[in-house]
């Protein structure tokens, strides 16, 4: 079990590149302010063209959004790619897409989460890894906490343990692949979908009613993927509680029955996802999830994967 190739560490004057490769941009005053936590840590920020344009609920054309991401990612002096915000619409652009065929060397962080789940899961597979982390709409939201985790990892410091509520199982050691599990399961029987065998799922989601959390995990269960995986961490599910006067079982009831009888470690209450804080997460990195103790723990030996 090798961790997946880690980008070299980011430093102050590195250039990153600002693409939009989901939905339409709308928080302005959010994205400005997260741009310039980057630009007073000593980065370069490169602001796509026309990165306010808007096609239907999507942010440019496929094809123009595809062109960004091959832009920045072809760029030789572009150290990282930072995502605008999800929404939907990254799935669309990993048609026809493959990253091994674009001049990445070496290869280059890409930070996002929510819809950006497929980017990461798709580059993952390609053997790299990258960032589940906030995009630059909710950066600026973030407790200094979180935005200092995210620094602290991309330029090559370790990162503390992820402290949740264990619901006992013993401890599960393998990959981390974080992602939406919305995003996440509208990729099962894809090309983008990864292999389970030894990674550690970790997943949120925001604005779900439980019955809808409930439908996509037994799509899980029956897709037999999660008979592979080595344990699950669980981030925050935002307003994903049911309408008042509606019956139902509550989010974490879900959770409990669809996942309790798998027989893995699983922590849930983790800080990332939707809400802040939105703990940053490699992607493709060991890991440790203790479940007895509630905390998922990113390996310090990651360091030695570094490209």
């Amino acid at each position: 079990m090798v961790s997946k190739i880690l980008p070299p560490s980011l430093k102050p004057g590195d250039l990153l590149r600002v693409i939009a490769p989901s939905g339409a941009l709308r928080e302005f005053e959010a994205f400005e302010r997260s741009v310039e936590i980057w630009r007073s840590r000593g980065y370069t920020v490169d602001i796509m063209p026309n990165l306010a344009d808007k096609w239907g609920y999507l942010a440019q054309t496929d094809e123009l959004r595809r062109q960004q991401l091959a832009t920045a990612w072809e760029d030789p002096n572009c150290r990282g790619i930072l995502c605008t915000r999800g929404g939907f619409g990254s799935t669309r652009i990993l048609e026809n897409w493959t990253w091994n065929t674009l001049n990445s060397a070496p290869p280059k962080w890409l930070i996002g989460f929510s819809d950006i789940t497929a980017l990461l899961w798709s580059l993952y597979n390609a053997g790299i890894s990258s960032v589940h982390a906030p995009v630059l709409t909710t950066l600026a939201n973030e407790t200094d906490w979180s935005i200092q985790r995210l620094f602290d990892f991309v330029e090559g410091r370790p990162i503390s343990p992820l402290v949740g509520c264990g619901w006992g199982g013993g401890i599960a050691n393998g990959l981390l692949l974080p992602g939406n599990l919305t995003v996440a399961t509208h990729l099962l029987a894809t090309s983008i979908i990864p292999e389970m065998d030894n990674v550690i799922l970790a997943w949120e989601d925001v604005g779900e009613a439980p019955y809808r959390i409930d439908r996509m995990l037994t799509q899980w269960r029956l897709s037999g993927l999660l008979s592979k995986v080595r344990g699950i961490a669980l981030g925050s599910f935002t307003e994903c509680e049911p309408r008042p006067n509606v019956t139902s079982f509550s989010v974490e009831e879900v959770l409990r029955d669809r996942l309790g009888d798998l027989g893995i470690p699983i922590v849930s209450n983790l800080p990332f996802g939707h809400e802040s804080p939105n703990a940053a997460l490699p992607v493709g990195v060991f890991a440790t999830l203790d479940a007895d103790q509630g905390k998922l723990i990113i390996s310090q030996s990651i360091l030695d994967f570094r490209f």
